[in-house]
């Protein structure tokens, strides 16, 4: 059943997602958040919630119990559906992340993640519906594109591991915000922060250099006794 939490007078979310204990704390920070948040745990409710009710973004996780998310996603889009739709994923989908954004998905997610970014995730997406394509994320004049796995600072291509990759998109996705040690490890390594270790540290100075070595405005910064983060320049 669909679990309303607010009155409809600011941004509606339909939640997708059958692990009950993930739409629970998804659904609290989303009303924390000032946000309206329908809830259900099953692919064919959702699909049928998708494609009656009128929602401003829709946050879709991709293995479900009846139709399953990909499914969903593209169902939507054969029907010229363009409501903002972020997919949540384990760690082992890159083809059906991949897949997901090549059928028109605007973001995705993966498993475990801080609701936080999913809020920040949100709005973004929310404001650019009608803008720049949903696989390119770009902050000043750097550019990643999620679906060609390239990056371009200027006219210049950069080659980055799978690891430097996923570490640069984490610092994009929240330009501004600081990340800290353990949430950058949570997510690029998917393990906790082991105080005596400096792998963090490592991969942020081999982004440094080939991010902003040649290039005056430098665009990964330390906070001390925080973390890091990507600038978010005026």
């Amino acid at each position: 059943m669909v679990n309303r939490l607010h009155e409809d007078d600011v941004m509606r979310v339909l939640v997708v997602e059958d692990q009950k204990k993930i739409a629970s704390f998804v659904a609290k920070g989303l009303s924390e958040a000032g946000m309206v948040a329908d809830i259900c745990h099953d692919g064919d409710e959702g699909y049928g919630l998708a494609t009656t009710e009128p929602y401003d973004a829709i946050v879709l996780d991709i293995m479900l119990p009846g139709r399953d998310g990909l499914s969903i996603l593209k169902n939507l889009r054969r029907q010229g559906n363009p409501v903002p739709v972020i997919l949540l994923t384990a760690r082992s989908e890159l083809d059906e992340r991949l897949e997901g954004l090549n059928l028109g998905a605007d973001d995705y997610l993966t498993k475990p993640f801080y609701v936080e970014e999913l809020v920040a995730r949100l709005r973004t997406v929310v404001r650019r519906a009608a803008g720049e394509a949903a696989h390119i994320v770009k902050v000043a004049d750097l550019q990643m594109d999620l679906v060609q796995h390239s990056v371009r600072r200027g006219d210049e291509e950069i080659a980055l591991s799978m690891r430097e990759f996923s570490l640069l998109e984490f610092l994009m996705r929240s330009p501004g915000r600081v990340l800290t040690r353990t949430q950058i490890c949570e997510h690029v390594w998917n393990y906790g922060f082991d105080p005596e270790t400096n792998l963090v540290d490592v991969y942020i100075q081999r982004l440094r250099k080939k991010i902003d070595r040649d290039h005056g405005l430098k665009l990964i910064e330390t906070v001390r006794g925080v973390g890091y983060r990507i600038a978010k320049p005026d």
